[in-house]
């Protein structure tokens, strides 16, 4: 049962706004090459095969297959089809092209992976950081910050993927760098698809623990830097859920 203080959090956030079609017939287009057992680099339908799969309409299901582009999870070739896109990257691997970003329990499996990995780029960087390393981490904590409180959305979401790349980079592991960077990548279509680029939470919080995170880090505090970046995404996992309850619920209420 939630306390009158989760009751009040919950309240004073921003109900999801409604969803357009596409955006929900790119949900099921993305179930249905896990139903089919589809690869990357294998084709789908044409947009009208994909309409008559989906029972929408043809411009309905061009408009999804753009979303779905636009993420990087297929690939449009002009005169060939429409294909799984590969998954990118050094880490990439087939059975990532399964990951659902509006399915609660890969989302949680996501979150739960940058939490094991993110909090090892912290306690690294806290130990080998170099002092130009320190200020990029330093100064993209800063840009988030003063994006938290302007509201600004778009300069948020910069400041928070250069500061988190600026840790990985110093931790000093090209391996670790890259597993965040993977990520941060399927995140990002967790947030297009769900909260159409909008905040999952408060910038300023955010912010905040970026801070605390890079002075951490600048202080050499290893234990200390790693415990501050679990916590930064544990609230980034319960404002995640708390925006996915408020979702479920409006669409209850439709």
């Amino acid at each position: 049962m939630m306390t009158q203080s989760e009751r009040h959090d919950e309240q004073s956030q921003p109900r999801t706004a409604y969803r357009p079609g596409y955006e929900l017939v790119a949900e099921q287009l993305l179930q249905y090459i896990v139903d089919q057992g589809l690869r990357p680099g294998d084709r789908l339908p044409t947009e009208q095969g994909l309409a008559d799969v989906l029972d929408t309409t043809r411009n309905v299901a061009r408009e999804a297959v753009k979303v779905l582009s636009a993420i990087g999870r297929l690939t449009v070739r002009r005169g060939a089809g429409i294909f799984v896109s590969e998954a990118p990257g050094p880490l990439g691997h087939d059975e990532l092209a399964n990951f659902q970003p509006t399915d609660m329990e890969h989302v949680l499996m996501l979150i739960d992976y940058r939490e094991f990995v993110e909090s090892e780029t912290a306690r690294r960087a806290a130990t080998s950081a170099t002092p130009v390393q320190v200020r990029a981490i330093r100064d993209a904590a800063t840009a988030s910050v003063e994006a938290g409180v302007a509201l600004d959305i778009d300069g948020f979401a910069q400041a928070d993927a250069d500061f988190h790349t600026a840790v990985a980079s110093a931790a000093g592991n090209l391996f670790l760098s890259a597993s965040v960077a993977n990520t941060r990548r399927f995140a990002s279509q967790s947030d297009v698809l769900l909260f159409h680029g909008d905040a999952a939470g408060s910038l300023s919080a955010a912010g905040v623990q970026h801070t605390e995170i890079a002075e951490a880090i600048a202080e050499g505090e290893s234990d200390r830097a790693a415990a501050l970046m679990i916590v930064h995404i544990e609230t980034t996992r319960e404002q995640f859920e708390r925006r996915i309850r408020n979702r479920l619920f409006d669409r209850h209420l439709d």
